[in-house]
């Protein structure tokens, strides 16, 4: 066992959390994986992991040799990196993950425009509403729709979204257009689930923000689902606008009280901090905010 291979194991399990998902990713028993830390630990003369039936947990060793490692081996993946970039062209897989709405809507047009131009860069694309763990390593850049990016991070943001209520007009001739915040609690309403603001909805009244909760008729995790429940006369829904656009402009659906939205979201690309920023991420990243930059957004 080579040296290089303990020390990139023992960084992996560090990241992953357990020696079954270094094992699955290797393609390694996990008896395997345990030789390669038990001879790290061996030729180090010091235990680097407390184990338990449960959890793993990093001794006091453990973690300056995980720091210390960690920065050693981004900095030889970067100059491998940048030694691949010597022949100026731009390819390699790029993995990344975004919101499901934000995905789906926004970004195969894009994906699609960049690889015109980048045509060796294969891109991978996973959708989860989750919050992935960029250091885990599986993804290289990872889309969120916040307004507090992880602050181990870097987040360059590449636009930004007015949050708005929408519904439609023939709910709106059936039950009345709200006039004030308070009317909607008379109204049924269409709520985004798993959101940082939980239950509440989110209103700019007189250049502060309030918070209601309100008694929601029907709930989901995805924009488009809930702009089609607005559209066919369900309720009324709290969305940011860019995922819903396609309703708007259509004339399915219409925005309300548009002098109570809160402060637009910012929309992030964000990545772990290195040395080297590899070209398939950096083009990217530049390309998105371009991308935006030349697109028609509509006024916050």
């Amino acid at each position: 066992m080579d040296k290089f291979t303990c020390i990139h194991v023992f960084c992996r399990i560090v990241e992953l959390g357990s020696f079954i998902a270094v094992a699955r990713e290797r393609k390694l028993s996990a008896m395997m994986i345990s030789k390669y830390i038990a001879q790290l630990e061996r030729e180090l003369g010091v235990s680097l992991l407390n184990r338990t039936t449960r959890q793993i947990s990093l001794t006091e060793a453990g973690e300056r040799f995980y720091r210390q490692s960690k920065s050693i081996m981004e900095d030889l993946i970067g100059l491998e990196e940048q030694t691949r970039e010597l022949g100026k062209t731009v390819k390699g897989t790029l993995r990344l993950v975004a919101p499901i709405d934000f995905g789906s809507t926004q970004l195969v047009p894009i994906v699609a425009a960049y690889q015109a131009i980048y045509p060796d860069v294969k891109v991978s694309l996973t959708l989860d509403n989750g919050m992935v763990n960029l250091a885990a390593g599986n993804f290289d850049c990872a889309i969120r729709v916040t307004d507090m990016p992880e602050p181990s991070l870097v987040a360059r943001k590449i636009t930004q979204t007015p949050l708005c209520l929408f519904a439609s007009p023939d709910y709106l001739n059936r039950q009345g257009r709200p006039q004030t915040i308070d009317d909607l609690k008379q109204h049924q309403c269409l709520h985004y689930l798993n959101t940082p603001h939980g239950e509440f909805w989110i209103f700019n009244q007189a250049k502060r923000v309030r918070k209601i909760r309100l008694e929601w008729h029907f709930g989901c995790n995805n924009g488009r689902a809930l702009g089609e429940a607005a559209m066919l006369g369900l309720g009324i829904v709290q969305a940011p606008e860019l995922f819903l656009r396609h309703l708007i402009e259509s004339g399915a659906i219409e925005e309300i009280l548009p002098a109570m939205r809160p402060a637009p979201i910012p929309i992030y690309a964000t990545y772990p901090q290195r040395k080297f920023v590899p070209s398939k991420l950096s083009t990217f990243v530049n390309f998105l905010i371009e991308y935006f930059q030349s697109t028609p957004q509509r006024a916050d």
